[in-house]
C-alpha cells in the first residue's frame, strides 16, 4: 500500500516531517544524560522516542518495501547518531574524528530498532497487510502488545550495543531516570534495562493513544484505552515496589545488619599527561603521600588511590613501594592503589588495583578485565593498521585483559570474618553484568578507581557517575568512587549519592581527600539481578530476534509468491 500524499502543496511537508521528528527524538535522547539534570528534564526520557515512533507508525509510508525499509533505517540512524553526538561531545577533548565516527557507529543500533518497529510492529498495529485503515490502532490488546514489543526491542539493541565488539554500554535510556530513586529500584530485578523498557513503553503507548483518540473522535465514538491504563499501572507498580524497597532498606533491622567502615579516597587532580613525563614522578608521589598522611588523622580503615595513580609500577619499583610502606608503617589502614602491573608467568601487562595489607607487606591484585578499545588497546593493531594510525601515539601499547573478577579481603574483620571488596577499574562500573559478578563472589563493598582526567573538565565525569549509580541498585551494595580528578564520592545501595568531594563552589576538579563512613552490609542478600544477570535483556532479545525472523520469512514468502505473476505481467507488456 502506498500512503504517500498526492497533493503537491503538502508533498514537501510529508517529505520533511519524518526527518524532523527523527531529529527531535535524537535531541531528546541526547539530553537525557548529564549535564542535563533529570530534575529539570524528568519527562523527557518518557517522551524521547515518541517523535520517531510517530514517524515510523503514523505518517504515510512509501509503497515500496525497499524504500520503506531504507527510510526507516535512515530515520533511526539519524536519531541515534544525533543523540550520541550530543551525549558524547566530551570525546572532543581527545579526538573530534573519533567522536563523529563512534557516534555514527553506535547510532546504527537505534537504526536496527527503527527497522524492526517499521517492518514488524507497524503491520501489527494496522491489522496486517490489506488492512482496513479505518480500524488501524483501535484495539487495546494489539496496541499494548505493539508498545511492549517496541520496548523489548529497544532493550535488545541496548544490550547488543553493550556487548558486541567488546561493548559500549554508556548512557542507556534508563540513565535518564537516575534521580527517581523509587523507580530505579526495579534495576535490582531487571538491571538498568528495565528502566529503558519503561521509558520506551511510555513513549510508544502515548503515540498510539494520541492516534487512537484522533481516529475515535473522527468516528464520533471513544472507548476505554486499556492499553494506556496497563502501561500506567506497570509504572505505578514499579514505583510502589521501589517505595517498599526503600522502607525496608532504611528500617532499623537493615541498619543493624551493617557495619561502618571508615574510608579515605585520595583525589590527586594530576593532569593526565604528567603520568607520561618522568620529570613529574616525584611531584605526583609527593602529592599522594601528603594527602594520605592528612587522611590518617581520621583513622580510616582503608585509604584508596585512583586508577594508575603511581607514575611507575607500584610493586616493581622499589622507590615508590618504599614510599608507600613508609606511610603504611604509621597506621593499621589498608591501601588500595591503582597502578600498572607486569607479570612474567604468564606474560602480561595489566591495568591493576592492588590492595596492600599488614603495613603494606602483603599484596592482593586485581587485573582489569574489560579493557577500553582505543583507550587501553587498539583492536587489530597489527592486522588493520588504519586503527593504529588514527589513534597515533595516544595508545602506544596494549594492555592485557585480566583473568576475571576477584574479590579482595580487607584487614577489617567482623565476627572474625574479613570484609570483602570488589574493585572496578575505570569504565568497568558501566557494565552491569561484570559488576554483579563481583557481588556474586561475595563482595560487600564495591570500589571504583578511575582516572577521568583524559577528558579534562568535561561532563564525562558526571556521566560516568550517573552510570555507576545504577550498579549499586542492581547489586544492592554501596559503592565508593575514587577518581584522579572528576567526581570522588560514595553511593548507597539505593543509588543515592551520599557524599561528594568538592570545594566551597561545588567544583569537583580539585585535589583533596574524601573522608567517609560507609555502612557495609554484613551478609548482603543477592538481588535477582546478581543471581541471574541480564535475563530480562535476554528475553527481550529472544522475542525481538524471533519476531524479526518470522517477519523476514513472511516477506520472503510473499516475494516468491508474487514472482510468477510479475513475470506474466512483464511478458504481457512485451
Amino acid at each position: 500500500m502506498n500512503d504517500s500524499p498526492t497533493s503537491p502543496q503538502t508533498a514537501w511537508l510529508y517529505r520533511a516531517l519524518p526527518w524532523a521528528l527523527a531529529l527531535l527524538s535524537g535531541i531528546l535522547l541526547g539530553i537525557c544524560s548529564p549535564p542535563f539534570h533529570s530534575s529539570e528534564t524528568g519527562l523527557i526520557p518518557w517522551l524521547a522516542l515518541g517523535p520517531l515512533c510517530w514517524a515510523l507508525w503514523i505518517l504515510p509510508r512509501p509503497g515500496s518495501l525497499q524504500a520503506w525499509s531504507r527510510r526507516a533505517f535512515l530515520l533511526g540512524w539519524l536519531t541515534g547518531t544525533i543523540s550520541f553526538l550530543i551525549s558524547l561531545y566530551w570525546l572532543t577533548t581527545v579526538t573530534r574524528l573519533g567522536w563523529v565516527l563512534l557516534s555514527l557507529v553506535v547510532g546504527l543500533y537505534p537504526a536496527l530498532w527503527a527497522l524492526f518497529v517499521a517492518l514488524v510492529l507497524r503491520p501489527m498495529g494496522e491489522g496486517g497487510e490489506g488492512h482496513d485503515s479505518a480500524k488501524a490502532w483501535l484495539g487495546s490488546a494489539a496496541n499494548f502488545l505493539v508498545a511492549l514489543l517496541a520496548a523489548a526491542a529497544w532493550v535488545a539493541q541496548e544490550w547488543l550495543r553493550g556487548t558486541l565488539f567488546s561493548g559500549f554500554g554508556w548512557n542507556t535510556l534508563g540513565i535518564g531516570l537516575r534521580d527517581s530513586i523509587p523507580l530505579i529500584q526495579i534495576a535490582a530485578i531487571t538491571g538498568s534495562a528495565g528502566l529503558s523498557f519503561l521509558c520506551v513503553l511510555g513513549a510508544a503507548t502515548l503515540v498510539i493513544t494520541i492516534e487512537r483518540l484522533r481516529r475515535e473522535i473522527v468516528k464520533g465514538r471513544t472507548k476505554p484505552h486499556f492499553d494506556f491504563m496497563l502501561a500506567v499501572m506497570l509504572v505505578v507498580v514499579s514505583f510502589s515496589y521501589g517505595i517498599g524497597k526503600i522502607r525496608s532498606a532504611t528500617s532499623s533491622t537493615a541498619v543493624l545488619a551493617t557495619t561502618p567502615i571508615k574510608v579515605a579516597g585520595v583525589q590527586g587532580n594530576v593532569p593526565v599527561y604528567h603520568y607520561w613525563d618522568s620529570k613529574y614522578d616525584a611531584d605526583i608521589m609527593e602529592g599522594y603521600i601528603r594527602q594520605s598522611r592528612l587522611a590518617l588523622a581520621t583513622h580510616p580503615d582503608l585509604i584508596v588511590w585512583p586508577e594508575a595513580s603511581t607514575p611507575r609500577p607500584l610493586l616493581l619499583d622499589a622507590i615508590i613501594y618504599n614510599q608507600v610502606k613508609a606511610v603504611a608503617a604509621d597506621t593499621s589502614a589498608d591501601f588500595l592503589i591503582g597502578s600498572v602491573h607486569y607479570e612474567q608467568t604468564p606474560r602480561g601487562d595489566y591495568n591493576s588495583a592492588i590492595l596492600l595489607t599488614g603495613h603494606a607487606e602483603k599484596a592482593q591484585i586485581y587485573n582489569k578485565v574489560h579493557l577500553v578499545p582505543f583507550g587501553e588497546y587498539v583492536p587489530f593493531r597489527h592486522s588493520f593498521p588504519l586503527f593504529s594510525w588514527i589513534v597515533g601515539k595516544q595508545v602506544p601499547y596494549d594492555f592485557d585483559s585480566g583473568q576475571g573478577p576477584a574479590v579482595m579481603e580487607l584487614s577489617t574483620k567482623v565476627d572474625n570474618q574479613p570484609l570483602k571488596i570488589g574493585t572496578l577499574i575505570c569504565f568497568e562500573d558501566t557494565l552491569g553484568d561484570l559488576t554483579r559478578r563481583f557481588a556474586g563472589l561475595g563482595a560487600q563493598l564495591l570500589i571504583t578507581v578511575t582516572n577521568d582526567g583524559w577528558f579534562e573538565h568535561s561532563v564525562a565525569t558526571r556521566q560516568h557517575l550517573a552510570n555507576a549509580q545504577l550498579r549499586t541498585v542492581e547489586t544492592g551494595l554501596p559503592l565508593l568512587r575514587v577518581a584522579d580528578t572528576g567526581v570522588t564520592c560514595w553511593i548507597d545501595s539505593l543509588g543515592r549519592v551520599k557524599q561528594v568531594l568538592h570545594d566551597q563552589n561545588g567544583n569537583t576538579f580539585i585535589e583533596g581527600v574524601l573522608s567517609a563512613t560507609i555502612p557495609v552490609p554484613l551478609n548482603p542478600a543477592p538481588t535477582f539481578y546478581t543471581l541471574h544477570g541480564d535475563l530480562f535483556s535476554h528475553v527481550c532479545l529472544g522475542l525481538t530476534v524471533a519476531l524479526s525472523a518470522l517477519t523476514f520469512l513472511r516477506l520472503r514468502q510473499r516475494t516468491f509468491s508474487l514472482a510468477p505473476y510479475a513475470c506474466r505481467v512483464r511478458r504481457d507488456a512485451i
